[in-house]
C-alpha cells in the first residue's frame, strides 16, 4: 500500500490541500473529483512524486512502482512509437523492446539470415525472462488503441495518436499504482468501453481523474473528493458518492444550524446582562467569540435560475444542399438540415471527421463550397469553442463578467446580478475579486463559459465543453440547459452529458456520411451494437433502377455460408499453431523460414475468407 500523511501544497497564496492523509491499498480503484482549480492534477503529481509536498510524507515499499499518465503527455518526439511504448530499464521491458525490433527487422527482409538468427536469439531471451504473457497483454493494448505503426516517429503523430501512445505506455508498464489524469479525453466511445473493461481487471491499484461520469461509475470502488483544501473519502462508486455527499452536506448544514441557535442564545444571554461572577461572564464572552469564528463546510444552495434569453422566432437555422471540403477531403456533402425552436441537437463522430466544421458552417463562421446556410433574423448565437480564449490576466473575475453584462433577465422578468451568476457557477463572493491570472486552466474555461451565457443567447453552440470542465461544473451547466428556452447544439463525446442534454443526433460515420438519429446517445450506441458492421444501410447518392430482389441464396451460396465460419475458425487455429511452432523452433533458422512462409500463406487465405464472409453477409442482409 501507499500511505499519505498530512501533506500540504499551495500555489502562490492559495492553499490547494492542507494536512491531507489517506491510504491507497492494493487493488483499489479510486476516482479523484473536485472543482477545477482545487488542485487535483497537483495532488496526482505529488502522489507520483513528480512534485514535493511542502509538509507531510508519502511512504511505500522500496520496490513499489508508480506509473503516471499526464493530462497532456510529454513524449519524446525523436523516439519511435515502439521505443516510447516499451520504455524503461526493467528486464522485461528491455527484452520486449529488443524482441519487437527483431520482429520488425525480419518483416522488412524475410530472407535475411541475420534477421532470422537475431529473432531466434530474442525468442530465447523472451523465454528466459518469462515475457510472453506480458507481450501478449501489451499487443492486446496496442491493438485496442489502434496503434500499429511501431516505426513512426512520435513527432509524425497527431494529437489524438500521441494520447493513445501515452495511454498504451502507461498501461503496459508493470506498476503497483497507475495514475491517470483525464484518460478519456479525445478517445472514441468504442475505445473508452474497452478501457473501462481493461481497468476493471488491472492487477495494480488505480487513481484516476476524469469528467466522464459513466466511466467513473463503472471503474471505481472508492471516491476521493478534494474540496476547499480537505480530502474526503467515500466507499463505493460515483453513484454512491453522490448519495453519501448529499448526506454529509445535510449533516453539516444541520450542525451549522444548531451552532447558530446556540450562538443566538448565548448572545441573548449576554445582552440581557444576566448576573454572574465576572470570571464566568468573561469565559462566556470568550466562548461567544470562538463560536463566531467557527466555520462550517456547507455549500451554498445554488440559486434557481429560470433562464431567459432574447426572443427566438420560428425560423432558426436551415442548411440547403451544403457542401464543404478541406485539403481535398470532403467533410459535408449535399447536407439538408432544419433547426427549429426547442431543438437539442448533438453532433458525434470520430476525431477529425468534421464535427467542428459543421458547427462553424451553422454559425456562418465559414462559408460552404456549395449550397447555403440561412439564419433567422431573431437568432443570437453564443459559441463556446474548443480553443483557449485569451483572458486578460490583469482583470478581476467580477470585472470580466460585468464587461458583458451587470445583470441578466429571467424568463419571468426577474433580474439576476453578475455576482449571483458567478456564485451559481462556483465562484464565491470573495473569489470574484481575484485576478484572472491566478485561476487554473479549468477555472478560466468555466469563466469563459459563463461570459457566453451572460450574453443571453437564444442559440447556444457548445464545442466539446466536457474536455475542460469538472463534474460539478458540468452538473451546473446541465441544470442550466434544462431551463434554457433556446436551441442547444453541441459537439461532444461525453455519453453522460449527451444523454442529459440532447434529444436527437447528427452522426458522422467513418465513410464520410452524416446520418440523423432521433433519441439519446446511449440508445444510439445500443442500436449500433445490434447491427453488424456489414449490414449498415448504404446511403444512395443517385437514383438507380430498381432491381428484382432475390429472395434467397443459391444452393451453393447457402452451403458456403453454412460452412464459412467453421473454415475461418480452422484457419485461425492453424495460424496459432504455426506461431507457436515458430517460437518452439529454437535456433533452426531454416525451419523458422519455412514456418514464416506458411504463416503468410495462411494469413492471405484467412483475409480472403473474411472478405467472402462479408459478401455473403451483404447478400443475406438484402
Amino acid at each position: 500500500m501507499l500511505t499519505v500523511e498530512n501533506i500540504t501544497k499551495s500555489f502562490g497564496d492559495k492553499i490547494l490541500f492542507q494536512s491531507v492523509s489517506c491510504i491507497i491499498a492494493a487493488h483499489e480503484r479510486i476516482g479523484l473529483i473536485g472543482v477545477n482549480g482545487t488542485g487535483k492534477s497537483t495532488f496526482l503529481k505529488t502522489i507520483a512524486k513528480l512534485e514535493s509536498p511542502e509538509q507531510g510524507t508519502i511512504q511505500h515499499a522500496k520496490d513499489y512502482q508508480i506509473e503516471y499518465l499526464a493530462q497532456d503527455p510529454d513524449l519524446d518526439g525523436d523516439l519511435t512509437v515502439m521505443e516510447q511504448i516499451y520504455y524503461g530499464n526493467s528486464l522485461i521491458m528491455r527484452v520486449m523492446r529488443d524482441y519487437e525490433r527483431a520482429l520488425l527487422d525480419l518483416q522488412r527482409d524475410p530472407t535475411s539470415e541475420k534477421a532470422q538468427s537475431n529473432l531466434l536469439v530474442m525468442q530465447q531471451k523472451m523465454d528466459e525472462a518469462n515475457a510472453w504473457k506480458a507481450n501478449t497483454a501489451a499487443k492486446t493494448v496496442l491493438t485496442k488503441l489502434g496503434i500499429t505503426e511501431f516505426n513512426r516517429k512520435i513527432n509524425a503523430l497527431s494529437g489524438g495518436q500521441k494520447k493513445r501512445v501515452a495511454i498504451a505506455k502507461a498501461l503496459i508498464q508493470p506498476a503497483d499504482l497507475l495514475i491517470l489524469d483525464e484518460p478519456t479525453n479525445h478517445l472514441d466511445n468504442e475505445t473508452i468501453d474497452w478501457l473501462e473493461r481493461y481497468l476493471q481487471s488491472y492487477r495494480g491499484s488505480l487513481l484516476v481523474v476524469t469528467h466522464d461520469r459513466y466511466f467513473l461509475n463503472r471503474v471505481t470502488n472508492r471516491i476521493f473528493e478534494l474540496d476547499k483544501g480537505k480530502l474526503y473519502s467515500y466507499e463505493g462508486n460515483y453513484e454512491i458518492f453522490l448519495e453519501k455527499k448529499a448526506e454529509r452536506e445535510a449533516l453539516e448544514r444541520s450542525n451549522e444550524m444548531k451552532h447558530k441557535n446556540t450562538l443566538r442564545r448565548e448572545l441573548a444571554w449576554l445582552k440581557r446582562g444576566a448576573k454572574a461572577r465576572s470570571t464566568k461572564q468573561k469565559a462566556r464572552i470568550d466562548r461567544v467569540h470562538e463560536m463566531k469564528e467557527k466555520t462550517f463546510d456547507t455549500n451554498e444552495q445554488a440559486i434557481d435560475v429560470p433562464v431567459g434569453s432574447v426572443r427566438l422566432g420560428k425560423k432558426v437555422i436551415e442548411l440547403k444542399e451544403v457542401d464543404k471540403s478541406f485539403a481535398n477531403k470532403q467533410i459535408v456533402t449535399k447536407l439538408n438540415q432544419l433547426i427549429v425552436p426547442g431543438d437539442r441537437l448533438g453532433i458525434v463522430g470520430p476525431n477529425g471527421s468534421g464535427k467542428t466544421t459543421l458547427l462553424d458552417l451553422m454559425a456562418q463562421r465559414i462559408t460552404p463550397d456549395n449550397g447555403e446556410v440561412i439564419i433567422g433574423e431573431t437568432v443570437k448565437i453564443g459559441y463556446y469553442t474548443q480553443g483557449d480564449e485569451e483572458l486578460n490576466g490583469e482583470m478581476r473575475i467580477i470585472d470580466y463578467i460585468k464587461e458583458v453584462a451587470e445583470v441578466i433577465h429571467t424568463k419571468d422578468g426577474a433580474i439576476i446580478t453578475a455576482e449571483q451568476m458567478l456564485e451559481h457557477f462556483l465562484f464565491s463572493r470573495t473569489q470574484q475579486w481575484t485576478y484572472i491570472r491566478k485561476l487554473s486552466g479549468g477555472e478560466k474555461r468555466r469563466l469563459y463559459l459563463l461570459k457566453i451565457l451572460m450574453e443571453e443567447p437564444n442559440v447556444l453552440f457548445l464545442d466539446e465543453p466536457t474536455n475542460d470542465l469538472d463534474t460539478q461544473t458540468l452538473s451546473v451547466l446541465e441544470e442550466y440547459l434544462d431551463q434554457f428556452p433556446g436551441v442547444v447544439i453541441t459537439v461532444s463525446h461525453d455519453r453522460y452529458f449527451l444523454d442529459r442534454v440532447i434529444d436527437r443526433l447528427l452522426v458522422f460515420t467513418e465513410n464520410n456520411r452524416i446520418i440523423p438519429y432521433y433519441g439519446n446517445y446511449t440508445d444510439y450506441l445500443e442500436k449500433q451494437k445490434e447491427i453488424p458492421m456489414t449490414q449498415k444501410p448504404v446511403e444512395k447518392t443517385e437514383k438507380v433502377k430498381p432491381k428484382k430482389q432475390r429472395k434467397k441464396l443459391s444452393y451453393n451460396e447457402q452451403k458456403e455460408w453454412n460452412e464459412i465460419e467453421d473454415v475461418i475458425t480452422a484457419l485461425e487455429e492453424e495460424l496459432e499453431k504455426i506461431q507457436d511452432n515458430i517460437v518452439n523452433a529454437g535456433s533452426d533458422s531454416e525451419r523458422v523460414q519455412v514456418l514464416f512462409n506458411e504463416q503468410q500463406e495462411i494469413e492471405a487465405k484467412l483475409e480472403a475468407k473474411m472478405e467472402r464472409w462479408e459478401e455473403l453477409s451483404l447478400l443475406i442482409g438484402e
